[in-house]
């Protein structure tokens, strides 16, 4: 009875030591999961809100036609006021500050704050030297502008964490300003830390158990058991591992397909790919093609994890473009070798084509490192996963590309429209007046075009508005614009070119259109002739309606003079050409010479 009572006595007190253990861990994860959330959200937070402030500054300093005047001297016009203005409706800023160098106000969506100054010490010793600064807080809520704008419940408390985020200016690395952004993250941190803490008492819960589990077969069964505890154990790391892992793959998916879809460009594209695949699929070198605008061979875009891609490869060397489907060369018994592949070392690979609206568009090609075989022959999954995303991102850029093409091309001629036309002619008069390069505008209208309409039909027509422009475009070069302005009227903006050379260009391409030849059935139609009229900068105007007036005024002056002719604006020398009684500078060209 002794030895029973003390085997009793001591297996209630190794039972009351398991369950204090048990109490004490409780404890434990408890104070955890409700002191441990607050930094983690908040540290996870000023990461986010840094990465967004620095989208937020880029927006504004992209949107001001000139940033360091801007902030310099705080003048800013109706259109730049009211993107400002509307900036805290479309994004999670409520309240946002320009500051010139000095830390005063020039801009605020508090107007009242225009020509404050902020005196803070971290503004002289850490903005003004081109750093970040991040500030949390708690403030009222009438302190927060507009709450129900960016709230959609706004919890019953009488304060709200706000965070301001002082974004340094720089321009050519010299401290140009700073911006003041303020956001509320009281939902979002509330909502974080809840789910923070749901997901800590889930977690502790079920530690909780299984240790107690644990702790109870281990107590009450045998080696042999303990053994298969042991394998049940791996067995559980093993799922949580497969758990954290395709977390870790969704939120990596989820964060390239946010950034791919943001991207401007196909560079920009790829440059993305690069980085995420070397993160995603560690376990692989890889490479992306896409077809040529002529679809005759793929060219090489990018590579990563130490992989390589050629210039150009042919689509039948490739046996996944070939039979339409993902190929994965190692899985067979008998299997055939890529041409792009070359030289092989007998390591598996993927090659998976990049379709985009039921077309391919490409080619992602994966080759398993090293020892990695069984690694990489798992992740196939992944991997498809990875080309659609690639996939959908190269369509929605391509598809975003026509769509901006089509805003500034002009669907007959092919040509540049007017609105483009306005818009690079300010540009390219910016670019004079900084570097005093010379810049000439040619006017071009075709002659006695309603002719071909009436005589010949609205279809003759258009054939020889499509001729005038193919030869307005051949006759371009570097970084010369031919426009369709309308009608029958064409534009040509000519940089970095003399007067003379303007002129001169302009008498060539009166002469290659009339050289043209368009037949229209089983017909040749009649010549075409064209009136050209030439403006300099800034001999006949500093804005683009000046220098288009010029261009236009001699135009007219051509026709007049019996059209098929060059002439140019007044005020111009040329060192050819002579002077009409008015002192117009005209050179004399076509069948007609100018008087």
């Amino acid at each position: 009875m002794a030895l029973a009572e003390r085997g009793t006595i001591n297996h209630r007190l190794k039972w009351t030591g398991i369950t204090l253990l048990l109490i004490s861990l409780a404890i434990g994860a408890g104070w955890g999961v409700y002191r441990l959330p607050a930094p983690l959200v908040e540290r996870m937070l000023r990461t986010d809100i840094l990465k967004q402030s620095e989208l937020w500054k880029r927006r504004v300093v992209l949107h001001l036609e000139d940033p360091e005047t801007t902030l310099r001297t705080g003048h800013i016009d109706g259109h730049d006021a009211e993107f400002l203005t509307s900036m805290p409706e479309a994004s999670d800023v409520y309240r946002f500050r320009l500051f010139d160098t000095s830390g005063r106000v020039v801009w605020s969506t508090r107007q009242g704050e225009v020509g404050l100054r902020e005196d803070s010490a971290f503004f002289r010793a850490d903005v003004a030297r081109g750093m970040v600064y991040y500030l949390q807080e708690v403030v009222p809520l009438s302190e927060i502008d507009g709450l129900d704008l960016h709230t959609g419940n706004i919890q019953n408390s009488s304060a709200h964490h706000i965070v301001k985020v002082f974004m340094p200016v720089t321009k050519n690395g010299r401290f140009i300003g700073a911006i003041e952004f303020f956001t509320d993250i009281s939902d979002l941190r509330a909502t974080f830390i809840t789910r923070l803490r749901i997901s800590l008492i889930v977690l502790s819960g079920v530690a909780l158990l299984a240790l107690a589990m644990v702790s109870l077969v281990t107590y009450r069964t045998n080696r042999a058991q303990l053994r298969s505890l042991h394998k049940q154990s791996e067995k559980e790391r093993d799922l949580m591992a497969d758990q954290l892992r395709l977390a870790r793959e969704v939120r990596l998916l989820g964060e390239l397909n946010e950034w791919l879809q943001s991207s401007r460009s196909l560079d920009e594209l790829f440059d993305m790919v690069s980085r995420f695949m070397t993160h995603i699929l560690p376990e692989a070198e890889g490479s992306v093609y896409v077809y040529s605008n002529s679809r005759d061979v793929l060219d090489g875009c990018a590579s990563w994890n130490g992989g390589t891609h050629k210039a150009h490869i042919h689509p039948e060397g490739c046996w996944g473009l070939r039979r339409g489907r993902t190929y994965e060369f190692g899985a067979s018994e008998i299997d055939f070798i890529c041409e792009h592949a070359e030289p092989h070392d007998g390591r598996q690979y993927f090659c998976f084509p990049i379709l985009a609206h039921g077309e391919t568009v490409g080619l992602l090609h994966l080759r398993a490192h090293e020892n990695c075989e069984e690694e990489f022959h798992v992740s196939r999954k992944l991997a498809q996963l990875c080309a659609e995303q690639i996939s959908m991102a190269i369509a929605n850029v391509r598809m975003r590309d026509q769509l901006h093409d089509q805003s500034v091309r002009d669907p007959l001629t092919g040509l540049f429209n007017r609105r483009h036309m306005t818009e690079t002619l300010r540009k390219s008069i910016s670019r004079s007046q900084q570097t005093g390069v010379p810049l000439s505008l040619i006017a071009v209208d075709v002659d006695h075009f309603k002719k071909f309409n009436d005589t010949h039909g609205h279809d003759a027509g258009d054939m020889v508005l499509r001729a005038v422009g193919a030869a307005l475009e051949q006759g371009c070069d570097r970084d010369e614009v031919a426009c369709r302005i309308g009608g029958e009227e064409f534009m040509l903006i000519l940089p970095d070119n003399t007067p003379d050379d303007a002129v001169s260009r302009a008498e060539k391409l009166r002469q290659s259109v009339e050289a043209v030849s368009v037949r229209y059935g089983d017909k040749s139609l009649p010549r075409i002739t064209i009136s050209v009229g030439v403006s300099h900068y800034p001999a006949h105007g500093t804005m683009p309606q000046d220098l288009m007036r010029a261009a236009d005024d001699a135009l007219y002056m051509a026709k007049d003079k019996g059209r098929n002719q060059v002439q140019v604006a007044k005020g111009t020398p040329t060192e050819t050409g002579s002077a009409d009684s008015n002192g117009q500078k005209v050179r004399t060209s076509g069948p007609v010479a100018a008087a």
